[in-house]
């Protein structure tokens, strides 16, 4: 649980400044669970640049309340919480000096949106919170007040665990707060998890990672998880100790990233996963008369397929409704074997590409726009689908045929430009499984939105 705040203060000498406003979000990760936002009467001067800078002036908090009045409620709502803020020093520094006046001792765990950016976002121009969420098309309103300046920290810090490929920040938070649950546990667990489309993450009581998963509905998996005999079933009931997740909305961008952080994190009862996810291919080739053949064959990594599936039958059935579709040959598909002319050629479906009837420029030309069709190479493109809120989309970006990874945008903002993309856009690796992952799910969402991006 995270307390995303944000202070505004007098300004003055170092640990002399007093509080003019605070804003504190308490953040679950996934949505804001509370909040809190008060002007605080500093009972001291407030600087003119201050003034200037806020609109906060002494007139407006003559009724408001002191500090020790509302100290209670800032405890309260940040208990058990890592405190989150755009330059987390001062905030806390601040927090920790009016506390203090109190005679009170006050801590929490911190963490630093600044420093987060810098090693998740590198390169930007600027990592003030105004310039940085402006180049990384994030709405903020009332700049420089704490309401304003905390909701733009909080769509920030969404963005940063997004990019957190490493997911070391979720670790160290399992860490800091570990969750001393009461059996059974498994109930507890269920309890706090949602029904939506994401992927999650299975935690042992030292926080690492233990199993990785993805689905449609997170808390029926988990159920089936704990109600499952078979021997993984069991391994993780026997060492599950917290369950975290991220909701993607999309279930393409919970396949992508499922696949990766499998790959990268290793968890010990992922085995399985970690090879290849497909079998077989779709390769072409030109025969002798000039005329491009289609073949489903196992996979072979020296090779660069077409599209890949699942399994030989998923590739059959592919095939079968292109033959339909291209009104191609099943001959030369691989459908039909034989050394005259094809089925459907007898029954005059087939326009005879089988015995070199029909010219080979036109048959090669519907066998071209089939692989078009089906593979992204050398395009560069956006496809869009759900977001995990009603006002985003999440975007994954193909550049030059390749893979470059994942975001989420705001229904309200242009994503049509390659620089603006890169700035949302999570790396992640492109590899085979990226590509049949990519590849199959076109195949079956033909509805999807693409958008082909200005290079």
């Amino acid at each position: 649980m995270y307390a995303i705040l944000d202070i505004e203060t007098t300004g003055g000498k170092y640990n002399e400044e007093g509080i003019t406003e605070i804003a504190i979000y308490k953040y679950d990760g996934h949505e804001v669970v509370d909040q809190f936002i008060s002007l605080v009467n500093p009972e001291r001067e407030i600087q003119p640049f201050v003034v200037n800078l806020t609109g906060i002036n002494s007139n407006m908090l003559r009724n408001a309340p002191k500090f020790y009045e509302v100290a209670k409620r800032i405890v309260e709502i940040t208990k058990d919480c890592i405190l989150v803020a755009h330059n987390a020093q001062f905030d806390y520094r601040i927090l920790c000096t009016e506390f203090r006046r109190l005679g009170f001792e006050y801590e929490r765990k911190s963490l630093c949106t600044v420093e987060l950016s810098k090693d998740l976002i590198p390169d930007q121009p600027s990592y003030s919170l105004g310039k940085l969420v402006r180049s990384l098309g994030i709405p903020v309103t009332d700049r420089h007040r704490a309401s304003g300046d905390a909701l733009a920290t909080v769509k920030l810090f969404k963005m940063l665990l997004d990019k957190d490929s490493d997911k070391s920040i979720i670790q160290n938070s399992v860490r800091l707060n570990p969750k001393h649950q009461l059996e059974p546990k498994h109930i507890d667990i269920i309890a706090s998890l949602p029904s939506i489309t994401g992927v999650y993450y299975i935690h042992n009581g030292d926080g690492d990672i233990i199993y990785i998963g993805k689905s449609n509905n997170i808390k029926k998996r988990l159920n089936q998880h704990f109600t499952g005999t078979n021997a993984k079933s069991k391994k993780i009931q026997a060492k599950v100790n917290t369950v975290t997740y991220q909701a993607t909305g999309s279930e393409l961008v919970a396949l992508l990233k499922e696949s990766e952080e499998i790959k990268r994190v290793k968890p010990i009862l992922n085995k399985s996963l970690r090879r290849s996810i497909f079998t077989h291919a779709l390769y072409h080739y030109k025969d002798e008369h000039g005329y491009i053949n289609l073949k489903i064959d196992i996979a072979d990594g020296r090779k660069k397929p077409i599209t890949t599936f699942s399994n030989r039958q998923s590739g059959k059935s592919f095939i079968t409704k292109a033959v339909e579709d291209f009104n191609l040959c099943q001959k030369l598909t691989g459908l039909y074997k034989t050394k005259t002319s094809c089925f459907n050629y007898d029954i005059k479906t087939c326009e005879g590409a089988c015995i070199q009837k029909e010219p080979s420029e036109l048959y090669n030309k519907k066998v071209t726009a089939l692989i078009d069709k089906n593979s992204y190479n050398n395009k560069n493109m956006v496809i869009v689908d759900k977001g995990r809120d009603v006002d985003e989309r999440s975007a994954i970006l193909i550049e030059n045929g390749v893979f470059k990874g994942i975001g989420f945008f705001n229904l309200n903002y242009q994503i049509n430009n390659l620089d603006v993309l890169e700035s949302i856009i999570t790396p992640m690796q492109n590899n085979r499984d990226t590509q049949h992952i990519i590849q199959s799910y076109l195949r079956r969402h033909k509805r999807l939105k693409t958008i082909i991006i200005d290079t």
